[in-house]
């Protein structure tokens, strides 16, 4: 490690965590991670293709050759999260994709993840803000397992699997920082909605395979070491875990309420009633944003969440 400047996009979190804002939607919307022990690395996320040079600016601001880097983890195959992994994989000869068995073939061929995304993007927006997907070499990449154990330096990550925002999405632990990388399983939260530095989150229910009994196993079992924060991709390190914890499991709630009380013009009245529940929660929280700039900061999240509830209303109850 040297002295070397970080560039403004990046931030040293401590305990070898750096956090870089990928430059995906809007300024601290979208993060990745790096893991520096012992002069090894480990990306967790990557962003988009787009957010790849600046991975790779932060690599090489830490004095790290791209040899330096053992993995590339992505928590679930979601393109804001897993998008640049192919092209992130081209640069780092010494590093080997770890993913869920899930979203694995994703990463290897990812023809039919491209067209899912199509379909609900369109191509002009695909186009502009993911680029093309690389494919992954099948002999780089290795399927994660529940409990998996990775060795990065002196320290040892564990993955564990974590459905409910999707069914091939884990989450990693790191022992020193005591802290859960937690993709979208421990939900969102935006530091324009921080109140005297005290954060608030919500979960997302983005589609195809939202699962909200699934999603608060997983919260349950990501509090089960105590954890000391949480490293999120939509945005950045959050404390107060146990508060914030419950706080999801009742939005989770309250969400699924308004799904199924929702019955004509289904979808607008969802992105409504949604809009309502964050406002009320937000107010609660002590936030006085006025309620359209709320729904202006969570535009995007307001469509995903409501197509992901109306999917999961869809599916036939499991027995």
């Amino acid at each position: 490690m040297n002295d070397r400047i970080l560039p403004d996009y990046s931030e040293d979190l401590g305990h070898g965590v750096f956090q870089i804002d990928t430059g995906f939607g809007r300024p601290r919307f979208d993060a990745a991670y790096l893991l520096v022990d012992a002069g090894r690395a480990a990306f967790i996320d990557s962003g988009t293709n787009f957010a790849v040079p600046r991975l790779l600016a932060t690599l090489e601001a830490l004095g790290l050759a791209p040899e330096a880097v053992d993995y590339v983890i992505p928590t679930h195959v979601h393109l804001d999260h897993a998008g640049g992994v192919g092209l992130l994989m081209q640069e780092l000869p010494a590093a080997t994709l770890i993913c869920h068995p899930r979203g694995l073939r994703h990463m290897v061929d990812p023809s039919q993840l491209w067209a899912g995304a199509t379909a609900v993007y369109g191509p002009e927006v695909m186009a502009r803000d993911y680029g093309q997907l690389v494919p992954v070499a099948a002999a780089r990449a290795r399927a994660s397992e529940d409990g998996m154990l990775l060795k990065l330096g002196t320290r040892e990550l564990r993955l564990i699997d974590t459905p409910g925002h999707a069914r091939h999405h884990h989450c990693i632990w790191d022992p020193v920082s005591q802290g859960w990388f937690t993709g979208d399983t421990f939900g969102l939260s935006y530091r324009e909605f921080d109140v005297d530095g005290r954060p608030w989150a919500l979960p997302t229910s983005t589609p195809v395979q939202f699962d909200p009994e699934a999603l608060k196993a997983s919260l349950a079992r990501l509090l089960e070491p105590r954890p000391q924060c949480m490293y999120l991709t939509h945005f950045g390190r959050v404390r107060e875990v146990p508060r914030l914890a419950a706080l999801l499991v009742e939005l989770v709630d309250r969400m699924v309420e308004v799904a199924r009380a929702a019955q004509a013009e289904r979808h607008e009245r969802i992105k409504r009633d949604l809009l309502t529940v964050y406002a009320d929660s937000l107010r609660a929280h002590g936030c006085s944003m006025a309620k359209a700039e709320i729904a202006r900061l969570l535009e995007v999240d307001l469509e995903l969440n409501a197509q992901g509830l109306e999917v999961w209303l869809e599916k036939p109850p499991v027995r």
